[in-house]
């Protein structure tokens, strides 16, 4: 996934109750419980953690009971002091009081407490990308460094791996392609990362890599579903033991749900999204144009799927009043750049959502060489009255502009081949008026058509139709 790249846009649930959510998290809960509990006589070691002799009362102060509960609770009281919930007064004495931070939770904006959290789920991510370390001791070398290639660890390589797969399961959430809120297969995830798209059957030591990185994602999400982040069913624990005959058992099952499944919360497509961002790319949300003019509206929804891009204007529409939407709408789409075809097909898609309301604005333009064409099919759809019959002219030219509309937002799909041939098929002398439309677009459109008609007749006339556009227009 390049940086470069524009990520489909995410429906976000409102602040304030993803705010409730992050609260809710057994990470932050926790940290918060902890960082409220701490007083005068709570001490902390050299590094900022909870000294073990207080660790069975921080855990019996969350209700943890166990082999594990003084882990837990030690995790948790990290947080609390890598999300500034908890303060330490002095290293020396180990003294600490609470955070700045800790206000937020109760006091603070929606925006502050998601900050806080967003703070808490960073700690958790460096956790997760740390492998176990049992051997940590014996790859301490002389000088008290870490020798990594001892532990056959590498921390960078491990952390870009890890938001490569969840980069990937942001994507596969929020592609329209993708399955949205269903669990996505922990083995899919794994394989959307490692198998080259180009590799049709995955290699033995590609599948054996899959295999390791299932087993390290299971270890990882296991991390990351306290946080609010997924949604986790871990892996069977027969794979995880090694067991040979429940392994083939579950070999041979058909619920891949074995495998371990794994889907992005609210919070979670909250959070990756954001992390997105800060790493330079363009993840825009639903609703982000909602406040803008037009042309950003317009512009911005050039490259959403048509859902989301209904969702956008739908909206950007709930704020404006019928008539002047439709007149800020109608402004936007003119112009001769390459992007205004598409612009006038999402106008035209905008104003298929406004009510009867705004048709003073339709007729304002009739006349308009570029909106004229829209405006017919708008006020015909509309069942408006005394609408003026298009000019042959006006009516190549409308054709040309959705063609080069649909080129820009689908490419060379199946439904723009469909148009294409029923174009074809319903004007026999279609190609011989083409090449003289008078829009910036009709030579590559024309060519367009002759790639994309099976008919290699009728893709001659189309290509013979595009050189006399260029020529025409000294191209």
């Amino acid at each position: 996934m390049s940086d470069s790249s524009t990520l489909p846009p995410v429906r976000l649930r409102p602040e304030a109750e993803l705010a409730r959510d992050a609260l809710s998290t057994p990470l932050l809960s926790r940290a918060a419980r902890l960082a409220r509990w701490a007083g005068p006589d709570t001490r902390v070691d050299a590094g900022g953690g909870l000294v073990d002799e207080q660790l069975p009362a921080a855990a019996e102060v969350l209700g943890l009971s166990g082999r594990d509960a003084t882990a837990y609770a030690g995790e948790a009281w990290r947080i609390a002091v890598d999300t500034g919930l908890v303060e330490i007064v002095d290293q020396e004495e180990g003294t600490v009081a609470p955070g700045k931070d800790l206000a937020l939770l109760t006091g603070g904006s929606p925006q502050d407490v998601l900050g806080v959290w967003l703070d808490a789920l960073e700690a958790v991510l460096a956790d997760a990308s740390v492998p176990d370390l049992d051997g940590l001791a014996d790859a301490v070398d002389e000088d008290g460094r870490i020798d990594f290639s001892a532990l056959q660890w590498d921390p960078e390589a491990e952390a870009e791996f890890l938001d490569g797969v969840l980069g990937n399961l942001y994507l596969l959430t929020v592609d329209q392609d993708g399955p949205g809120d269903a669990p996505v297969p922990l083995p899919a995830l794994a394989a959307s990362v490692l198998v080259p798209g180009d590799m049709r059957e995955p290699t033995n030591d590609v599948l054996e890599q899959v295999s390791d990185a299932m087993m390290r994602l299971d270890d990882q999400f296991r991390l990351l579903e306290p946080a609010g982040l997924v949604q986790y069913q871990p892996v069977d624990e027969a794979l995880r033991a090694g067991d040979a005959e429940e392994e083939a058992a579950v070999a041979d099952d058909t619920d891949v749900s074995r495998y371990g499944m794994v889907r992005l919360t609210p919070l979670g497509r909250y959070g990756l999204r954001a992390r997105l961002l800060e790493a330079g790319f363009e993840a825009p949300a639903v609703g982000d144009l909602a406040d803008k003019g037009a042309d950003a509206l317009l512009d911005g929804t050039a490259a959403f799927p048509p859902a989301a891009a209904q969702a956008e204007t739908e909206q950007w529409l709930a704020r404006r009043r019928p008539l002047d939407a439709a007149r800020e709408l109608l402004a936007a789409a003119r112009g001769s750049d390459p992007g205004a075809p598409l612009r006038r097909l999402r106008c035209q898609q905008a104003l298929s959502l406004v009510g009867a309301e705004a048709e003073p604005a339709l007729r304002e333009v009739l006349d308009d060489p570029e909106l004229g064409g829209l405006a017919r099919v708008w006020l015909t759809e509309h069942g408006a009255r005394d609408v003026p019959a298009p000019s042959q002219e006006m009516v190549f030219w409308l054709t040309v502009d959705t063609v080069a509309a649909q080129l820009a937002a689908e490419g060379n799909s199946e439904e723009l081949s469909a148009l294409v041939r029923g174009l074809a098929q319903q004007h026999s002398g279609f190609f011989a008026a083409a090449w003289r439309v008078d829009h910036p677009a009709t030579a590559e459109v024309l060519e367009a058509m002759g790639r994309l008609h099976p008919d290699k007749r009728i893709a001659k006339e189309a290509r013979k139709a595009a050189f006399k556009a260029r020529s025409q227009h000294g191209g």
